[in-house]
């Protein structure tokens, strides 16, 4: 986090702060962005793009733009299947399902979408995809996934899973961005589009059963049996999201003692608490955020939430409150790996670079091997679609990991199973994943983490994308002899966009932020909360020479 926290956070979000939906839906369809301009143009990020309509950047002609340019995009990798489509409850997100459902029917693409014209979680949309694919070798399905995540309310988003389930990579948004913003520059000529009436009544849009087929196949990844059985109490906050009306389908179906706190859906998400720097944002992992769920704690045996479009969890212990992500994935991954014997004795541990090291001594306690990428879902999808990963997980919040009998469940994060997951732990051993860290901290040392932000130019994030080891003149790291210097993920070899410095009993990270003027320092200690001080403090120190030495270079 970077600044100072608000004084409106964890608090209900004042009137005056709600965005006014009839105005952003206006700005939506009347806004017309200037390609010209950086941030009028489409840019697929890791999540595919993102923007406010506000802004110019999130306007029906960039969702008519992406949308031809995916159907293209289908055409020239011989994608001939369905096209599963799933929305979550942001404002912008029906308008812009409309507006590329008439792209989609004009291309004769199948496009399926909900039965009860409701809301799909971006990890259903990929357990859909792999599904319908599981045998196939043509006629491959894919998907897209209209949401901004745990953005703003204001926000709209647009994302791209080709037939392997989970995000696609830079390849296939380069390419989809270039083109839709080819077509934006020709004033959307060469669009295919025919009005929305006819799009819905096409013989190319198709209903599907999101919720039943998910939620029937939940056993064959959740001992949902020891949940019922034990009595386990659960507490679920859909926080307004994607994953609302797929809740209670699942506690009928499965006979489990669990209470849906709030099914409120509200564009405005007015029902939120203000996170830490007074804005709206479904952060999951966020204690502002969670404020609700998190008081609610001594109900519940254990609860959980999921952010706008169900990928993140957010898990809150009776014993000691909201999960630190890292904290979770380390309790998450200590379970699975001792509690599948289906599971392959081979099968690996994955996280980012900028994981926390408790993860590390996890794996190494399993006796499993780590992989060890960059940061990005993308980079385990053939991993859990081969098996050779057993659990990926991310410390933003975002993981998933295979079937009870080792096959691929999905191959983007799904907060749900994640959810459910924590429920299986509290019925299985008997204590909460916080009672079920600190055993493993007992064991394996007590790490200290914290991401925090320091101010960047866009040259000096340029320069951060591009760092050599040998840039950094350290030798030392808060006092212990410096082990190692990356700025490529151990796991595959491909540079991460920023570096990693590590020692005995701590490390640092320095990667750019995509959206702001910041870059993002990653560090923690295994020894106290001051020897982490100490790490960031020379992080920063360290990464300040580096903009130094580049700008007295610059000079000459």
């Amino acid at each position: 986090m970077a600044g100072q926290v608000s004084p409106l956070a964890g608090k209900t979000i004042e009137p005056s702060m709600l965005v006014n939906v009839p105005r952003l839906v206006t700005a939506y369809f009347t806004g017309k962005p200037d390609p010209t301009v950086p941030s009028h143009r489409v840019a697929f990020g890791t999540s595919g793009h993102r923007g406010s309509a506000f802004d110019y950047a999130f306007n029906e002609a960039h969702i008519l733009a992406i949308s031809q340019a995916i159907c293209r995009y289908r055409s020239r990798s011989h994608i001939t299947g369905p096209l599963f489509v799933g929305i979550d409850t942001h404002a912008l997100s029906e308008p812009a399902l409309a507006s590329a459902l008439e792209v989609f029917a004009a291309n004769d693409v199948n496009a399926m979408i909900d039965e009860r014209n409701g809301y799909t979680p971006t990890p259903v949309v990929s357990h859909a995809i792999l599904t319908y694919n599981k045998n196939r070798k043509s006629g491959l399905a894919d998907g897209i996934v209209i949401t901004p995540s745990h953005n703003p309310p204001e926000d709209g988003g647009f994302k791209y899973n080709p037939p392997n389930g989970g995000p696609a990579d830079t390849n296939a948004t380069t390419w989809i961005e270039r083109t839709a913003n080819a077509l934006l520059e020709k004033d959307l000529k060469g669009l295919r589009r025919i009005p929305y009436d006819r799009a819905r009544k096409s013989t190319s849009v198709h209903r599907h059963d999101y919720i039943g087929s998910y939620v029937v196949d939940l056993a064959n990844i959740i001992d949902m049996e020891a949940i019922r059985s034990s009595g386990v109490k659960l507490g679920i906050d859909p926080l307004g999201s994607a994953s609302v009306h797929f809740w209670q389908p699942i506690i009928e179906r499965y006979g489990i003692a669990a209470t849906i706190v709030s099914d409120a859906i509200d564009p405005t998400f007015r029902f939120m608490p203000v996170d830490w720097d007074g804005k709206v944002r479904m952060d999951c992992s966020s204690p502002y955020a969670m404020a609700r769920l998190i008081g609610m704690r001594d109900k519940f045996d254990v609860a959980f939430a999921n952010d706008t479009d169900a990928d993140r969890h957010g898990i809150v212990a009776r014993s000691n409150g909201l999960m630190n992500p890292n904290h979770y994935l380390a309790v998450a991954i200590s379970y699975l790996y001792e509690n599948r014997p289906d599971w392959s004795s081979s099968g690996a541990v994955g996280k980012t670079v900028v994981s926390s090291g408790i993860i590390d001594r996890v794996a190494a306690k399993l006796d499993r091997k780590l992989v060890e990428m960059p940061v990005g879902f993308k980079w385990f999808v053939d991993g859990l679609i081969g098996g050779s990963l057993g659990f990926a997980g991310e410390e933003s919040a975002g993981a998933s990991f295979l079937r009870r009998g080792g096959s691929v469940w999905t191959t983007d994060k799904d907060g749900i199973i994640l959810g459910l997951l924590a429920a299986e732990i509290t019925a299985q051993t008997k204590r909460d994943p916080g009672e079920a860290y600190d055993q493993l901290t007992r064991e394996l040392g007590v790490p200290f983490y914290e991401r925090i932000d320091a101010s960047a130019t866009p040259e000096q994030k340029d320069l951060l994308k591009t760092l050599s080891p040998n840039q950094i003149n350290m030798m030392e790291l808060a006092g212990e002899p410096i082990r190692a210097k990356l700025t490529a993920a151990p796991g595959n070899g491909l540079p991460f966009g920023g570096i990693k410095v590590i020692a005995e009993n701590g490390w640092f990270a320095a990667r750019p932020s995509g959206t702001e003027d910041v870059y993002k320092i990653y560090a923690e200690s295994f020894r106290s909360e001051g020897h982490l001080r100490q790490i960031q403090q020379e992080a920063q120190n360290s990464i300040a020479c580096v903009f130094e030495n580049a700008k007295a270079h610059t000079l000459k």
